[in-house]
């Protein structure tokens, strides 16, 4: 025999062809769940059939992220992934990556596609975004004017700032001709002159909010002047408006929220400002007097009439003090003067001749005070008190004989 190959081999050589196969390694299909397990492991194991036949697929746990949704049976989706050999069974299967539910499935392509190119060419980038103003006054809305979304714009629009003006321009936001007509809107607001423009409208199927993933729409809001805030549809829901636009809002509402300032929280910040603005301003003002004053005062301490006063007022301390001390020396020398009088009152021979003692002189006024001085017949002047005794010596008399006597 020849050519001879073993299980595995040949299953190993399948696989090969479905890997080659560039057709069966990222492909859509499309059917209806059944055999739908969730394995402990994370997997997800079911069968994808319809009127003509039936595929096994298989989820790993690692692509869980690419499924929004808990499968059931019965469901219509469409699954991204590789058909490849399983080499033990020797069954082909889908290896899936992404699921969604049927019906979106080729607009959902043509969103990742357009997403692809317009990235690419740089129009999600951050560098082209706009600063949506703080303080906008005229608002534009590119809407249906009948929907809840206009509805819910205006009545946060009010309760916010009832002062602000609403531009609206009632667009079509589904079905054919839609997307023109947003582009138009958001032409004529853009030449209005506007402060920022809110393109929208509610939430709804890939469908209903295909004109938000337009080419047309997105140059057009890429092009556009005044900043855009995008709010289509709910959280959820994601367009290339959203991607293009200067702000994504998650829903209408959230835009108004974004585009229009509060009033009244904004008189309580000025409020809050003015009041700090007044405490700063009298603490300021309050430095400032007590700094003139600082100044004030040794400018006055350094003038020249306020040096002149000090020196004045110095001298005339100096002045009074000398006064003082003069007082004070010539009371001292008073009481040492009168001590020195009294002391001369006791030495004055004129206080002695009032006490009776005389002052004894000869004729040529020599004073007398030895009896070996004078001789008998000589004449004497004896001073006292009240005059001048004229008289002769007839006799004189030693001491010794007078004691005796």
């Amino acid at each position: 025999m020849h050519n001879v190959y073993s299980v595995g081999q040949i299953n190993s050589y399948i696989k090969n062809m479905f890997t080659q196969d560039y057709a069966l390694n990222k492909i859509y299909i499309k059917g209806e769940v059944s055999n739908c397990k969730y394995h402990s492991t994370g997997h997800i194991y079911f069968t994808l059939k319809d009127e003509t036949g039936t595929l096994a697929c298989v989820m790993f746990a690692g692509q869980r992220s690419g499924l929004a949704f808990q499968m059931k049976e019965g469901q219509r989706v469409i699954a991204l992934g590789s058909v490849n050999v399983y080499e033990r069974d020797g069954k082909y299967q889908l290896y899936a990556k992404e699921i969604i539910l049927d019906g979106a499935g080729l607009l959902y392509q043509k969103f990742e596609e357009l997403k692809k190119e317009l990235e690419e060419m740089g129009m999600f980038a951050k560098e082209y975004k706009q600063p949506i103003p703080r303080f906008a006054r005229r608002i534009g809305i590119v809407t249906a004017p009948t929907g809840a979304a206009v509805r819910d714009i205006m009545n946060i629009s009010l309760r916010r700032n009832p002062y602000i003006q609403l531009i609206l321009y009632p667009a079509l936001v589904q079905g054919e001709g839609a997307a023109n007509s947003i582009v138009k809107g958001i032409q004529v607001l853009d030449r209005a002159c506007v402060d920022v423009i809110i393109v929208g409208r509610g939430g709804g199927s890939i469908e209903d909010l295909w004109a938000f993933n337009e080419e047309v729409v997105a140059r057009a809001i890429f092009d556009c002047q005044t900043p855009i805030i995008s709010a289509v549809g709910h959280e959820t829901d994601i367009t290339i408006a959203d991607f293009v636009a200067d702000m994504r809002a998650p829903t209408p509402s959230a835009a108004a929220e974004l585009a229009v300032f509060e009033y009244d929280a904004l008189i309580d910040q000025m409020m809050y400002y003015k009041r700090n603005l007044d405490v700063c301003f009298k603490s300021k003002l309050n430095d400032y007097k007590n700094k003139i004053e600082r100044l004030k005062l040794k400018l006055d301490l350094l003038s020249p009439s306020n040096q002149i006063r000090e020196k004045r007022q110095m001298t005339m301390d100096m002045e009074n003090r000398l006064r003082t001390a003069m007082v004070h020396i010539i009371e001292s020398k008073r009481y040492e003067l009168k001590i020195y009088m009294e002391k001369m009152n006791g030495l004055s021979p004129i206080n002695k001749l009032n006490q009776g003692y005389a002052y004894v002189a000869d004729n040529q006024g020599n004073t007398v005070n030895d009896i070996n001085k004078v001789n008998q017949g000589d004449k004497l002047k004896i001073n006292i008190a009240n005059g001048v005794i004229l008289a002769e010596v007839t006799e004189t008399i030693k001491e010794s004989q007078f004691s005796k006597q």
